[in-house]
């Protein structure tokens, strides 16, 4: 590991601690050159599957556009970024479980409604209308009807 600061090939490992559910290693490395102290991040190199997008196009899987659409529905709601963080730690350990190379994008985006509708009903509300391609205000009345029905409170 090269030194961020001086540029040094070798660093020693000072401490290495588990996080993120045991999925990551965090470890403080010091520059024997330079002596200065800095933090890594190990995890391991998992191949995600690409995606097929509705009108054929294939893309890699892309964790910041996974994060911006859960951002986008969540603007302004009270959920924390650990709990939307777990949310895609879920969805990405779901969609390599499935063992595929190719996965289409309506079946990722029944996950992050899944999960949305676990965080925070308005914003799963707010990413089906977009998702759903809601035309009037009666398809807005009908999802909530059926939320309504599932979480009778």
């Amino acid at each position: 590991m090269y030194c961020p600061f001086c540029g040094a090939v070798d660093t020693k490992v000072i401490d290495s601690r588990l996080v993120s559910e045991g999925n990551h290693v965090r470890r403080r490395r010091e520059c024997i050159t330079c002596e200065e102290r800095f933090t890594t991040y190990e995890s391991a190199e998992l191949v995600m599957p690409r995606i097929i997008k509705q009108d054929g196009i294939r893309e890699p899987f892309n964790e910041d556009k996974l994060l911006a659409g859960f951002s986008k529905a969540l603007e302004k709601r009270p959920v924390s970024i650990e709990k939307v963080e777990e949310a895609i730690s879920r969805i990405k350990a779901n969609l390599r479980s499935t063992g595929e190379r190719e996965i289409q994008s309506r079946d990722l985006g029944e996950q992050v409604m899944t999960e949305l509708r676990i965080l925070d009903e308005v914003a799963f509300v707010r990413f089906a209308s977009v998702y759903r391609s809601f035309k009037d205000l009666n398809e807005f009345r009908e999802e909530i009807d059926r939320l309504s029905k599932d979480n009778p409170t």
